[in-house]
């Protein structure tokens, strides 16, 4: 069953078209990787989902519901999350305050409901000093920080766009284990992605994008062997 629909959508930025005619679904329940080649159009794809952008044309149905011309803070409520490449906490706040703020602003929780939601959230995604200020925590605590923040709205689907970036092999096993903690409180996941080993291990389908166009989709053993995904992403060697 599909939770999120994406009819012939396009998105044109003056004469460049950044996203062109795609049309996609994603499983409810699934881990669905999101590759491609820098300037792809991943990110503008999940800025036209969560409503940072407004599509040329097309249109997105989202559990059963049409948001296509529906403003960020409503798709949010309807239960559309996402991570932001370049993470940008609110550095005078604490861990658990920043992780309150999503469940303050994108869910209407009240004070003392959205800390009980946050601390809850720290402890499964491994933020164990929830009251420590942001300059003495590290890269992947900043990162976590941000996945806690958005599903602190109460997401049916989030969007993580490149959260392994920057960090090392045990911190990328580290949020593998997270992201995997994540799909089993029962949300769909969509990861933006460049580093090829997360997407084999943790994703169940892949789509592929180029141009602003779906090369390929399929499981990652499938489309990592198709020449025109070797040729335009990942490399002759690859």
């Amino acid at each position: 069953m599909s939770i999120l629909k994406l009819d012939k959508v396009t998105k044109r930025f003056g004469g460049l078209v950044a996203v062109d005619n795609v049309s996609m679904e994603i499983q409810q329940g699934e881990i669905l990787g999101l590759i491609g080649p820098n300037g792809a159009g991943k990110t503008t794809l999940t800025n036209l989902i969560s409503g940072v952008h407004m599509v040329s044309e097309g249109k997105i149905i989202f559990d059963g519901i049409d948001i296509t011309f529906l403003p960020a803070h409503k798709r949010c409520n309807l239960g559309i999350a996402r991570t932001f490449q370049i993470a940008r906490p609110l550095k005078n706040l604490t861990v658990v305050e920043n992780i309150m703020v999503g469940g303050l602003f994108g869910n209407g929780e009240k004070l003392k409901e959205s800390k009980k939601s946050a601390l809850r959230l720290c402890e499964t995604i491994g933020l164990e000093e929830p009251d420590q200020t942001l300059d003495k925590i590290t890269v992947l605590d900043i990162k976590k920080i941000e996945i806690a923040r958005a599903m602190a709205t109460k997401p049916k689907i989030l969007f993580l766009d490149e959260v392994m970036s920057g960090l090392n092999m045990d911190e990328t096993r580290e949020m593998i284990d997270t992201v995997r903690k994540i799909r089993g409180t029962g949300v769909t996941i969509c990861i933006i992605e460049h580093v090829m080993s997360v997407i084999r291990e943790i994703t169940e389908r892949v789509i592929v994008l180029d141009r602003g166009t779906i090369l390929a989709e399929g499981p990652y053993s499938e489309v990592s062997q198709q020449h025109n995904v070797i040729t335009a992403y990942l490399g002759e060697d690859a």
